[in-house]
């Protein structure tokens, strides 16, 4: 009779368990938007549509480079502290090489003084800083016509160490790059730094421009890129390219791979993100149940969005390719009913083993 009794137990708990919703995460549109759910008040459920995708791609696109940054057009170089000046007054070598004419250029060049000051001979202590090379020529040729007829000078910088561009961040190169007499492109800064591309955020490049910090999109396209990349950059302008490292979306679910994806553009989008993870998987995920998570930094002063794909139609593959992750999206793929019943199975048929076993060692032991 016990035996009979741990069966029917065993059967019975089968039969129950085979009817309700399976342990494990479970997520549906109606269970999000429920009046009835504690948290209904905290998320908001969106469908993922051709009109979402839509404004997306029109916002994302809309973003403009500053108008100030744009507008900047470099003057002629300033001379200042730390530069080297070449000057050459034509006839009068012993004004233009005092060290001999054997010296290369930089020894019997003229350093600029950290006061901004330089000396020359029958011209005294002038105030070089500021000024530039033709203003320069200018006043030194003025002081010598009264020791020299009619003096031919020239000014040349063969040295640049006043005016300098900062780096910092996920350039391969972070020295301080010198500005010279011909104005420099943010391109070619960039260019020339170098980029570790395998770990930097090239949608947010930061330029640092009087106390103002101006983020800016490396990977941006059309107009915007041109515009970006001709960019003139000043003295003291700082570059910063953040790390990717906190740039991540986490794939979870009913993906042939589940991991977190590190990503270093604006660009990423919903079919990329499912691509890496291997695709959704074709025997345990319901095509029906794809989620974007995406938090909020306080949930009570706004709702947290779950958008939901219904991606068992091939044409909704066309609407993930537009829509954009964010960093720290969460993509949830949910499972398929059979494999909610499956996972049901795995855990009970232990525990009917340990029955059986149980009424078998009870008949044995009757017997």
């Amino acid at each position: 009779m016990k035996s009979h009794w741990f069966a029917g137990i065993a059967l019975s708990m089968l039969l129950l368990t085979g009817c309700a919703i399976a342990p494990g995460q479970h997520l549906t549109p109606d269970s999000i938007t429920s009046d009835d759910a504690p948290e209904s008040g905290h998320v908001q459920m969106v469908q993922i549509t051709p009109e979402l995708v839509s404004s997306a791609v029109t916002d994302a696109s809309g973003h403009a480079v500053p108008a100030e940054l744009l507008s900047y057009q470099p003057e002629s170089y300033q001379i200042g502290p730390g530069d080297t000046l070449y000057i050459t007054v034509w006839d009068h070598p012993e004004l233009t090489s005092p060290a001999g004419s054997q010296q290369q250029t930089v020894p019997n060049g003229r350093l600029v003084r950290p006061d901004g000051t330089l000396f020359y001979p029958y011209v005294g202590t002038i105030k070089a800083a500021g000024m530039d090379v033709e203003e320069l020529r200018k006043e030194i040729s003025t002081k010598l016509a009264r020791y020299v007829d009619d003096p031919q000078v020239d000014v040349n910088v063969v040295g640049y160490g006043s005016q300098r561009i900062t780096l910092g961040g996920a350039f391969t190169k972070t020295d301080p790059q010198s500005i010279d007499s011909v104005p420099m492109t943010l391109a070619q800064v960039v260019g020339s730094a170098g980029v570790d591309t395998a770990q930097a955020d090239l949608s947010d490049l930061v330029l640092t421009r009087d106390g103002k910090d101006y983020h800016l999109d490396l990977n941006a396209s059309g107009s915007a890129e041109g515009a970006i990349r001709g960019i003139y950059l000043k003295p003291g302008d700082r570059l910063f390219l953040p790390y990717n490292d906190n740039r991540e979306v986490y794939v979870m679910g009913e993906v042939i791979r589940p991991q977190a994806i590190t990503f270093k553009t604006a660009q990423l989008t919903l079919t990329q993100v499912i691509g890496r993870a291997g695709g959704l998987n074709p025997v345990t995920s319901n095509g029906k149940a794809v989620y974007v998570i995406r938090g909020v930094a306080n949930l009570m002063q706004e709702p947290a969005t779950v958008y939901h794909l219904n991606a068992r139609s091939p044409a909704a593959f066309a609407l993930a390719d537009n829509f954009r992750i964010h960093a720290g999206d969460v993509v949830w793929v949910g499972p398929a009913g059979v494999t909610r019943w499956n996972r049901v199975l795995s855990q009970l048929l232990p525990l009917s083993g340990i029955v059986g076993n149980a009424a078998l060692t009870n008949q044995r032991l009757g017997n």
